[in-house]
């Protein structure tokens, strides 16, 4: 059994993408826009040609999911955060600092009983983060 993140945004699909291949160093494995399905009257149908239909992308050894929802347009991050995990200080600052670049800080990063440098945050697109140098 095998789990794997898939994301949507809302018409901000390809900005998002971007955005982590920019400053988390995600490498886009495919994308594919509703322009590129083949015609039919399915969920995509009636969507914005330009749109991300399918995208599939790794940060590190995580490969994710990703599109802009056709179906719920008011697409909202609620109830989980992705969990980053770095080797370093260093990386932790990087990632957290474009993390927070046009989003909020829920928890700065500093040391904590379980890490010695954790942070909480939501990006620009409302996905919630949490970045750690593990223990």
């Amino acid at each position: 059994m095998f789990i794997q993140p898939y994301l949507f945004f809302s018409g901000r699909c390809e900005e998002a993408l971007g955005y982590y291949e920019k400053h988390l160093g995600a490498t886009i494995n495919a994308k594919m826009r509703y322009k590129e399905a083949p015609p039919g009257d399915g969920p995509g149908a009636n969507a914005n040609g330009e749109h991300i239909m399918y995208s599939n992308f790794t940060i590190g050894d995580t490969v994710l999911m990703a599109s802009d929802d056709c179906v719920n347009t008011n697409t909202a991050f609620q109830g989980f955060s992705l969990s980053l995990s770095v080797k370093t200080k260093d990386e932790a600052d990087r990632a957290f600092n474009a993390l927070a670049d046009g989003g909020r800080v829920h928890a700065p990063l500093g040391q904590t009983f379980f890490s010695p440098y954790f942070g909480m945050v939501v990006d620009r697109f409302g996905m919630s983060w949490m970045v750690i140098v593990p223990q």
